[in-house]
């Protein structure tokens, strides 16, 4: 039988924008529901490990043990590597894998991470199965996805709304799933995990710095990145659409009531011994 592979496309890319976004996270502020539960010696697999931020922190909260960060993209990785390097980390590596294959023999790794992975992905509850294979029993499947729909902001600035309805169809046509945080706990359960803690936490955006940072990446996205291409060549949007919803997230971005919340579903499951 023929592996099974990715046929979803990624819709963001790795333009500037994008990467604004993916440096910015750590450990703490995108997967502090796992952090309880590593323990020194521990080898990790961090799957769609991007610019491998998060990947750093948990190598250095696993001295005695090891991480390997991967993803789809193999440009990525460079900086990846860079940014372990830095922190002058030895315990960590980086290799190029699809999630609905992995290429590691079954009971290989005490945890394995995904964050913001399975809402681009074209089947997430075969990417479950591979992530259980590969977990030695007793060991943690950790998966923590943003649900667009259940962004919200204030005040109502005019186009944001356009901007969700047209998020939400690019991802789609792209393969993915943009609501996948409310979904996870039934892809688990879809891809036979029985104990699973499933839980929420949000980012939310408010002060003048995090306003501006937010919006800011949001508005030269919608321009720039691969998912502005996709968003004109899918016929999704045209061009003059794109600059006025680039042109909300500015003008949200300049309020100072504006208030913006991020949710996150968020799936904890140790394997059975």
């Amino acid at each position: 039988m023929p592996k099974a592979q990715e046929t979803a496309v990624y819709t963001h890319g790795h333009h500037e924008s994008v990467l604004r976004s993916h440096t910015w996270r750590t450990a703490e502020n995108s997967a502090a529901y796992l952090l309880g539960s590593l323990k020194p010696h521990m080898r990790i697999l961090d799957i769609g490990c991007g610019p491998g931020t998060i990947t750093a922190d948990l190598a250095e909260r696993v001295p005695d043990g090891h991480v390997t960060g991967v993803d789809h993209a193999p440009g990525i990785l460079e900086q990846a590597r860079a940014t372990a390097a830095g922190r002058g980390l030895a315990n960590v590596d980086f290799a190029v894998a699809d999630v609905h294959a992995l290429d590691y023999p079954d009971d290989t790794f005490c945890v394995v991470h995904a964050h913001q992975v399975l809402q681009h992905v074209g089947d997430p509850v075969q990417a479950l199965r591979e992530m259980r294979r590969v977990t030695k029993p007793g060991g943690f499947i950790a998966v923590r996805d943003a649900d667009y729909a259940a962004m919200t902001w204030h005040p109502q600035v005019p186009g944001l709304e356009e901007w969700l309805d047209l998020y939400e169809r690019v991802a789609r046509a792209n393969g993915g799933e943009p609501d996948a945080g409310r979904r996870l706990k039934a892809w688990a359960l879809a891809a036979g995990l029985t104990d699973i803690t499933a839980t929420s936490s949000t980012w939310t955006f408010a002060t003048p710095e995090e306003r501006a940072w937010w919006s800011g990446l949001w508005a030269d996205r919608t321009l720039a990145s691969s998912y502005a291409e996709r968003a004109t060549q899918g016929g999704h949007a045209t061009e003059e659409d794109l600059r006025a919803v680039s042109a909300a997230w500015r003008e949200w971005g300049r309020r100072e009531d504006g208030w913006f919340a991020v949710l996150h579903g968020e799936i904890l499951c140790r394997k059975e011994a």
